[in-house]
């Protein structure tokens, strides 16, 4: 789906685009929250490995104002838990790939060289009284949180949750009752003690969500705007758990009315599984976080954030991925690096090389890679591609053909010219291969 490009927030000048952080940071699984401080903070897991989701530890990022992006110190390690194997956890009978296979998914289960690591999955945190909340899970199930004096951590004194699953989410309503949300294909949430960790397991309500009535995977992530309260989740409504959806309610625990979906990953690589985010406002407008997987696999995940609406009868559009993000669109004379392409098809994936570089490979015949948005009012004339490998590629603005490229051998660059096209408004840049036997791309810059 192409979103028009009017209904699209006006490109904030100098943002970072997406991937938003380095490569050597992969953070997926992004809770934003507006601290104090006024920053805004991201807590989400942290890929490390390439056979196997998170790791053990937490790197908290921060901006604050999306062109200049932190990534704190270490906040937390899996190590600093206690209790961690708990014998109790479903971990210890039910692998989390089980849970995951019952919905289609995975097939495999944790890798016998991580048996028994202190694996840490998809966080959330909140500030209270001046004091700051990182709520975890482990690979074995159990639930903790531990505590603060600053939004980046570092956390300490982990205390164990009464409450077995993973994901978990906190949320303060405006009457400053806590409520804590967990759970994967079935969602529970329960409003908790003062002290941010205690609750009555009678009072908790079991499935919110659920993957047959919402197409809830998992991820549950609260947020309340005007008198609705929106829970957004990993949506598996078409097949797989690569988009977010979100349901509404008139009550922070339900019942959930199944609304839509934010915004789809799947073509952000050939092996795309799942999703994982949030949505936040952010100096009067609200963005969407989520996670785009690379290197054909299902790992490596990376931070990406774009630009929504809530309208006024508190839907929100879905927005397609972009490259730009919420930044301006690419301009001409402006280098745009390969590994920002926000789909690709056929075997095209992200990739690195041996220097520990991205870029863009796997193109054979037919297979394509798409740039979201450039623009220029006094239109485009030619482009630059740098290009490894041997076959053509077809350069296409929207649906019009501009030209075609041949190369062949190593790594250079290949300039061609077409009559000068106008892009008043964004524009997709799409690159597909012809006559391929395998094409790499690192780059491409378009000239007026």
């Amino acid at each position: 789906m192409r979103q028009h490009p009017q209904e699209r927030t006006a490109g904030i000048p100098g943002a970072a685009r997406n991937p938003v952080l380095p490569i050597s940071h992969h953070v997926p699984d992004g809770e934003a929250h507006v601290m104090p401080d006024g920053r805004l903070y991201v807590y989400g897991s942290y890929d490390t490995m390439d056979n196997w989701y998170c790791s053990d530890l937490y790197h908290v990022v921060s901006t604050s104002d999306f062109c200049e992006w932190r990534v704190h110190e270490v906040a937390f390690r899996g190590q600093q838990v206690p209790w961690f194997p708990d014998p109790a956890g479903y971990g210890a009978t039910v692998p989390k790939s089980t849970v995951l296979a019952s919905a289609g998914g995975e097939d495999a289960d944790v890798p016998s060289e991580l048996a028994g690591s202190p694996l840490l999955y998809a966080p959330d945190a909140v500030e209270r009284h001046g004091l700051y909340y990182l709520y975890f899970c482990m690979a074995d199930g159990s639930e903790g949180v531990a505590t603060s004096d600053r939004p980046e951590g570092p956390f300490v004194d982990p205390k164990q949750l009464p409450a077995r699953g993973i994901d978990p989410a906190i949320f303060i309503d405006d009457d400053n009752k806590v409520y804590f949300y967990w759970g994967q294909i079935s969602a529970r949430g329960v409003q908790i003690e003062d002290d941010m960790m205690s609750f009555d397991p009678q009072e908790v309500v079991e499935d919110l969500v659920t993957e047959a009535e919402h197409g809830f995977h998992e991820g549950p992530s609260m947020r309340k705007i005007g008198a609705l309260y929106y829970l957004v989740f990993s949506d598996a409504s078409r097949g797989r758990p690569t988009a977010l959806g979100y349901a509404t309610s008139v009550s922070p625990l339900g019942p959930f009315q199944y609304k839509g979906i934010i915004i789809d990953n799947a073509d952000c690589d050939p092996e795309s599984w799942n999703n994982h985010g949030s949505i936040q406002c952010f100096n009067d407008r609200w963005y969407v976080f989520y996670h785009r997987s690379s290197r054909g696999g299902r790992f490596h995940r990376r931070l990406c954030l774009e630009p929504l609406q809530v309208l006024e009868d508190g839907s929100i559009p879905e927005v397609p991925m972009t490259s730009q993000g919420v930044g301006e669109p690419f301009s001409a004379g402006e280098f745009v690096e390969a590994f920002r392409a926000c789909a690709v098809s056929g075997g095209a994936r992200i990739d690195v090389d041996r220097n520990g570089d991205e870029f863009l490979t796997g193109l054979f015949d037919g297979d394509e890679a798409a740039f979201r948005f450039v623009r220029s009012i006094e239109g485009f004339s030619s482009i630059n591609l740098e290009l490894e490998g041997d076959g053509e590629i077809d350069v296409f603005l929207g649906e019009t053909h501009l030209c075609s490229l041949q190369a062949s051998g190593g790594r250079q660059s290949y300039r061609g010219f077409f009559p000068r096209v106008v892009a008043s408004h964004e524009e997709e840049l799409r690159l597909r291969a012809r006559r391929s036997t395998g094409l790499s791309i690192w780059g491409w810059e378009l000239g007026e």
